[in-house]
């Protein structure tokens, strides 16, 4: 199992699904936490069961569209645990709809979170991982959730793809850019297929009105889609993420790491 003692990580978005399980995972691997996200009281009840089952964790209000708030929670990350050593940039939204009814504004939404939030996280990252970690010591991580949609298109989620596309590529430039400086950082994406969150639970609602189905029968729909069977669970996209925040993945850096059960082998 990776061991992540005496490091810190930064989760944003971490409140609930694949956050949330991440900021677990990583704390159960020995890591101090700073649990980030804009809903508080969901953010503070984890940051407070990882404490109770004997980790370090704190929770900080974040929205990851402010450049200012970066600087805060690294600041305060930095104050109370130390560090940083990694950071996971999950913090993220879906809209769902046609690109003919799709507002401007919906599209700006999608990619201020999506990608400028990332862009935002990865260059204050590379600003004070290069000081935390420099030396011969284990690197700094990056981790950018992108998702299955960063590779492929789908209907009705144009404004969310483009994004993710964006975060696949972006990760690959700031990673050729730690090694073209020098950086002791590791930046590497996840790409999840379909995974049982709050975001995707919000897909298979709206398709139960759609196909006038219930709500395990939708899920059903949903994971068909993967030819493994089923859908994938937040653990099991947060362990991927513990592996590529450690020593674990020390040859890994600009790569793509995809957890689909097979969507995108097709």
């Amino acid at each position: 199992m990776a061991d992540l003692t005496g490091r810190t990580a930064i989760v944003t978005g971490a409140a609930r699904g694949i956050g949330a399980e991440t900021a677990r995972a990583l704390a159960a691997a020995g890591a101090a936490v700073a649990v980030t996200d804009v809903l508080e009281d969901a953010g503070e009840a984890v940051a407070a069961g990882i404490r109770a089952a004997g980790g370090a964790a704190s929770f900080l209000p974040h929205d990851v569209t402010d450049e200012d708030a970066w600087i805060r929670v690294f600041a305060e990350t930095a104050a109370r645990h130390g560090g940083p050593h990694a950071v996971v940039n999950n913090a993220g939204i879906f809209i769902e709809k046609p690109i003919e009814e799709m507002t401007l504004a919906e599209w700006r939404r999608q990619a201020s979170v999506n990608l400028e939030g990332v862009f935002l996280g990865v260059k204050h990252a590379m600003r004070v991982l290069k000081k935390t970690c420099a030396g011969a010591g284990p690197a700094g991580s990056i981790v950018n959730l992108s998702s299955v949609a960063g590779i492929i298109g789908s209907p009705l989620s144009a404004g969310y793809s483009a994004a993710k596309g964006g975060v696949r590529l972006l990760t690959k430039s700031a990673a050729l850019e730690c090694a073209h400086f020098g950086y002791n950082i590791r930046v590497n994406s996840v790409h999840p297929g379909i995974v049982e969150t709050e975001m995707m639970t919000q897909v298979a609602r709206k398709m139960m009105k759609v196909r006038d189905s219930d709500y395990d029968s939708a899920w059903d729909f949903l994971s068909g889609f993967q030819p493994i069977g089923r859908k994938g669970r937040a653990d099991e996209i947060a362990r991927a993420i513990v592996f590529l925040a450690s020593d674990d993945s020390s040859l890994m850096t600009g790569a793509e790491l995809v957890l689909d059960g097979g969507l995108t082998a097709k």
